[in-house]
């Protein structure tokens, strides 16, 4: 076949329309998942589902972390059209804060609805106190708690929730870890690595795209 003749050049043209242009609609129609920058709670307890956590030191920039991290681990994960942070959090700054205080969920929903995404994510530090040491020894290991609630916006359903509540301990008292063990490198982990693990072990049990939109 002549590959410079006005035919083939036509049937190019109608091969990237076809599945070129169908990936662009496919995307188009990802259901867009708003993430709500973390938020440090001062209570000992989730505001949304009363779930009692162990308070403690909130390291700086926690809250920049965590939400940078779920964002890199929500976009791998693919299945969604990440609403960019930057718009989040130019509607945030229109939300009263003490409202959002009072209904984190509430409020949560309508930003979803004012951002156009088809479902929201609001997560909550309870603790992120960094390692005292190095990865080969400390004095005092990383702590890390929060939890995660995913609501989908045109109901107002909760369609799942994860948390983590760990502070890391070595092997040595409890063998019945060892696979948490080795998944944690086997070495004494920042805060930042912590948290990561737990992100990446509570959304490993994160449904489906079809669980969460038919979810009752």
């Amino acid at each position: 076949m002549n590959w410079r003749s006005p035919r083939c050049g036509l049937l190019i043209l109608l091969f990237s329309l076809i599945f070129l242009g169908g990936s662009e609609v496919s995307a188009e129609e990802k259901p867009r998942l708003a993430i709500l920058p973390f938020f440090t709670e001062k209570e000992t307890f989730c505001p949304i589902c009363k779930t009692v956590f162990l308070r403690g030191e909130i390291f700086p920039n926690a809250q920049n972390t965590m939400t940078r991290l779920l964002y890199q681990k929500m976009e791998a994960k693919g299945g969604f059209q990440i609403v960019p942070l930057e718009r989040v959090e130019g509607s945030l700054t229109q939300v009263e804060k003490k409202g959002f205080e009072e209904q984190p969920k509430a409020f949560s929903i309508e930003l979803g609805r004012e951002l156009g995404s088809d479902f929201v994510f609001i997560g909550f530090i309870f603790r992120f106190e960094e390692r005292i040491g190095s990865s080969v020894g400390v004095e005092r290991p990383a702590s890390v708690g929060f939890d995660l609630h995913l609501f989908r916006v045109k109901d107002g359903k909760e369609v799942w929730k994860g948390k983590m509540d760990e502070t890391q301990r070595p092997l040595s008292e409890n063998l019945f870890k060892v696979g948490s063990f080795f998944r944690r490198k086997a070495r004494w982990l920042t805060a930042e690595e912590l948290a990561s693990v737990g992100l990446d072990e509570a959304l490993r049990r994160l449904p489906g795209l079809s669980e969460l939109e038919e979810k009752k």
